[in-house]
């Protein structure tokens, strides 16, 4: 791999009609940032609090993500495809240390979760239609997150896109019958569609992916908008996945995360649901999609799902370019920093319940809040149900059903 620095990026948007959306610049290790003329004419707003459509370079007057804009930190690896870029660099002789983030974004190129893309394009997409292998994948994943191989790296790469989360993970491509998977980036085969699989980490419970598969179908009984999900079983174990929601079959759509709208470092735990509730009100200007978003909040409360940091939350721009609250994602029973939840409910962090949301409903004047947590409360009390449906063990049903009170 010969390396050079990329320190100019153009930025497009995909979301059907390709578009130039304006370029990024390096320069004096500050990045510069100017929508093009035609996109500001457009009136397409991909970061309306951040980066509103205006001419002339302009730089984020934060250092939050190293200078970069959150609508395209959006764009780059976190954890686990961050893991596989550094060492995959580090095999051809790259530091790590030399990549900057329009280095990171070059490799993402056209390969990135949402709408963006970015050239010079320097992502490798394995166009190939051979199946792939889930128990391979999961072994090799162990065995690169123990640091003992190099063998694997760019596959898995190729396999990861710039999905964000520290759990290994892959994107593909699933048939309508779920019995075949093959790579993800190409054009979208005839009846296939954009799916994310998951393994478990090294910290994780063996049944992790059935876990979070039951967590999925106990959040679709709360009346949470969650994408659809499925288990993949193999003889060894079963693989959680989700069907993408930034794709729409071969169409892709624009994604921002909570975290980047806001520019809030999703490592430092300060957000509460008032404010998240506030910034959907703002973007959305939609009750509905409010609502959607404190189901949300009653379930991570009460389901135990204590790493709802800001990155777990997002937004899609739909056709007709307004925004909607994205369908939930990274549902499972977790702790968060400290034991705590990582979004406050009103000013309460170490134990939030019941009364809180109650209060949060009222704060927002969600007159539908009663009926929508009275939904959650009933859906978590089922989690045996749901955890016997997903072939979750009797240990890890027992302990969880422990944690959040579930008979």
């Amino acid at each position: 791999m010969t390396f050079t620095s990329a320190d100019l990026l153009t930025v497009y948007l995909d979301a059907g009609e390709r578009r130039k959306v304006g370029r990024l610049a390096l320069r004096q290790r500050q990045i510069l940032f100017e929508y093009d003329p035609a996109f500001v004419a457009s009136g397409i707003e991909i970061s309306p609090l951040k980066l509103p459509l205006n001419t002339g370079v302009v730089t984020t007057p934060d250092m939050i993500f190293d200078g970069l804009y959150g609508v395209f930190n959006d764009s780059l690896p976190d954890g686990w495809g961050r893991l596989l870029l550094d060492r995959t660099v580090q095999k051809h002789g790259v530091r790590r240390g030399q990549l900057s983030v329009l280095d990171r974004l070059a490799f993402v190129g056209r390969n990135g979760m949402g709408a963006l893309s970015y050239e010079p394009d320097r992502s490798r997409d394995a166009g190939d239609d051979v199946p792939l292998a889930l128990d391979r994948l999961a072994e090799e994943s162990a065995i690169m997150l123990a640091g003992e191989t190099e063998e694997v790296f760019e596959e898995l790469l190729r396999l990861n896109g710039s999905s964000a989360g520290a759990r290994p993970k892959i994107v593909a491509q699933v048939s309508a019958n779920k019995s075949k998977i093959v790579h993800g980036h190409a054009t979208l085969k005839p009846g296939f569609e954009h799916w994310m699989i998951k393994f478990a980490s090294s910290q994780d419970p063996r049944d992790m992916g059935p876990i979070e598969y039951a967590y999925s179908l106990m959040a679709k009984e709360a009346g949470v908008d969650v994408p659809e999900t499925y288990l993949f079983r193999t003889r060894k174990r079963g693989y959680f996945g989700v069907k993408r929601f930034d794709r729409r079959g071969g169409k892709r759509i624009h994604m921002h995360s909570l975290s980047g709208v806001i520019h809030a470092d999703h490592r430092v735990p300060a957000l509460d649901y008032n404010l998240i509730l506030r910034v959907v009100l703002v973007l959305t200007r939609n009750i509905a999609e409010a609502e959607k978003a404190y189901a949300l909040a009653c379930f991570n409360v009460l389901a135990h799902n204590r790493d709802d940091h800001a990155k777990n939350f997002s937004f899609l721009l739909d056709d007709a370019y307004s925004w909607v609250f994205a369908p939930a994602y990274d549902l499972t029973f977790s702790d968060g920093p400290g034991g705590e939840q990582s979004s406050m409910v009103m000013g309460e962090g170490r134990n939030p319940g019941v009364e809180q949301l109650k209060a949060l409903g009222k704060e927002h004047s969600l007159k539908n809040a009663p009926r929508i947590l009275a939904k959650v409360q009933t859906a978590v009390s089922r989690w045996r149900h749901h955890a016997a449906a997903a072939g979750v063990t009797a240990k890890s049903t027992k302990e969880i059903a422990g944690r959040i009170g579930a008979a």
